[in-house]
Parts: structure tokens; C-alpha cells; sequence
């Protein structure tokens, strides 16, 4: 793995017991749609079906890690399947958060060779805890 990148155990590990936060970056229509962890903060990196950049989210994801030390908070980036959180965690290390990391593999995992999410990693094709509305 690279420096800031974490596999899906690790950090639902580090989360559960109450040392990181995680932080799904996906659309609310992704995680409406596709299910997402219980307990993960959501803020955003792009918005819509378009998914249009969300201008806020370096402040927005500042405000859901006030209380767990803002810039300096423990905290996991989570997308689809490592993509979204990979520039996300540029983006916020850029503007001075400085233990942020991105779970690899995202919630759903890489495509196949059918064009296919989930059949071979990603943190549901692991068993990690999910719930869908």
C-alpha cells in the first residue's frame, strides 16, 4: 500500500473501536442507492448524477471532524472504489488536514472484466458491516 492508503479491515478495525472516523465521500444517491457503513460521516466530494464537484467540501468535511480534532483527526476516506477518496485526500492535505487516509478498494471494489463492481474486493465483497435504506 501506498503511505496514505489503508485496506478495508484495517480501517473498520481502527473505526469500531472509536480511534478513526470514517468519512464516505460518495454522492447521497450512491449511498441511498448502494448502501453504505453505519456510524460513517458523509460529506460529499462531488454531488448530483453529474457528480459536480461539491465546492464545500473542505469546509464541510472540517465541520464533521470538529469534534473528533478537525485537521488533526484520524479519518478515512471511502468511495466507490478508491478514486474519489484518492483526490479527496489530496484536495484536504493540500488545505492542512494531516492524518487523513483513503481505504482502498472503495465500498464496492474494482471492475471485473465483465464491467462488474464487487465480485473480487471492495469493503461489501469483504463482509465489512453495511446497511442500505
Amino acid at each position: 500500500y501506498e503511505q496514505r492508503e489503508v485496506p478495508p479491515h484495517f480501517a473498520w478495525h481502527l473505526v469500531q473501536s472509536n480511534q478513526a472516523v470514517l468519512v464516505d465521500v460518495r454522492s447521497g444517491e450512491e449511498r441511498a442507492f448502494v448502501g453504505y457503513v453505519p456510524g460513517s460521516a458523509h460529506v460529499p466530494w462531488a454531488t448530483g448524477t453529474a457528480l459536480t464537484r461539491n465546492p464545500r467540501f473542505i469546509r464541510e468535511l472540517e465541520a464533521k471532524l470538529a469534534s473528533h480534532g478537525g485537521k488533526n483527526a484520524l479519518a478515512f476516506l471511502l468511495c466507490r472504489s478508491g478514486k474519489r477518496s484518492a483526490l479527496a485526500l489530496d484536495a484536504a492535505t493540500a488545505a492542512g488536514f494531516t492524518q487523513l487516509f483513503h481505504v482502498v478498494e472503495g465500498f464496492e471494489g474494482d471492475l471485473n472484466d465483465r464491467q462488474q463492481r464487487g465480485t473480487h474486493n471492495g469493503w461489501r465483497f469483504h463482509q465489512l458491516p453495511w446497511v442500505q435504506d
